[in-house]
């Protein structure tokens, strides 16, 4: 391995591919396998588990963490969130954006309710003229014929999830909130023949995945209402339902997602009844 190597880890996908070329002929046999794979396999790290990675390059999980180790990361989940957070937008944080409203004379209440009504017709517009009705008709498919349904989505998806769980309920569908109330993780809840329906847009809620992912890897449907089926959360779902929300001042309402909401709960709900 080439001793002139920096010690620090990759800070872009970028520097990781050129890291990838530097080190791989000084590497010995497993380790130089991690290295072919990953570079040859860079799209599956943002939602792929070591064990993934390691069944991929044929080598056992300790020689991926080793590996990880040797680019300058603390392990794969640090190497990991690197992708993961590649699809983040980079959005300015709260503060910034009050400010920019004050700064372009946006920020009166009136003015803010315009602009956010417009941003939402605009939104519900995009969604009916984008809509994918076979991936819209799987997820109900698969949501109905679950045993229980798991919702997920937590930060900005919240209020979506919370609104699901409620429909739900009020339809009869067997359902359970996972709200990461108190921290409490409970996957130990999936069973066989249940579905997940996980919602999260970027920056994605690492729970979310996290949650999405243990269920695929039990073999059980999840259904992915997010901004991108190349996102992390979209390569995770079995149906994904694309929603993209026309934002302001860089917030982005919840008009569309809402209304993809409502319609899937509905139809999972008639769904049920017929086939009782």
């Amino acid at each position: 391995m080439n001793s002139d190597l920096p010690p620090t880890a990759p800070a872009s996908v970028a520097e990781l591919r050129v890291r990838l070329v530097q080190i791989s002929d000084g590497l010995p046999k497993r380790l130089r396998q991690c290295a072919d794979y990953f570079a040859d396999n860079l799209d599956r790290i943002a939602v792929s588990t070591v064990a993934d990675m390691a069944a991929g390059a044929e080598v056992p999980p300790s020689a991926v963490m080793r590996f990880c180790q040797i680019l300058g990361y603390t392990g794969f989940s640090e190497l990991q969130k690197l992708f993961r957070d590649a699809y983040a937008p980079g959005w300015p944080d709260y503060a910034t954006r009050m400010k920019n409203l004050k700064q372009s004379g946006a920020g009166t209440a009136p003015a803010l309710l315009a602009e956010f009504v417009e941003a939402g017709r605009l939104s519900l517009e995009s969604l009916a003229k984008s809509v994918d009705e076979a991936a819209l008709a799987a997820a109900v498919a698969q949501l109905a014929g679950a045993d229980t349904v798991h919702v997920v989505g937590l930060r900005r998806a919240f209020p979506v999830a919370s609104y699901l769980a409620y429909v739900f309920e009020k339809m009869a569908v067997p359902v359970m909130l996972h709200d990461g109330v108190g921290k409490l993780d409970h996957r130990h809840a999936l069973r066989k023949g249940d579905a997940v329906l996980a919602i999260s847009f970027a920056p994605y809620s690492e729970e979310t995945l996290a949650l999405a992912q243990d269920a695929r890897d039990r073999g059980l449907a999840v259904v992915a209402m997010t901004d991108g089926a190349a996102g992390p959360l979209g390569r995770l779902g079995t149906a994904v339902l694309t929603v993209t929300e026309v934002d302001f001042g860089a917030f982005r309402s919840l008009s569309a997602t809402i209304a993809m909401a409502l319609a899937l709960a509905v139809a999972v709900g008639s769904a049920r009844e017929e086939g009782l």
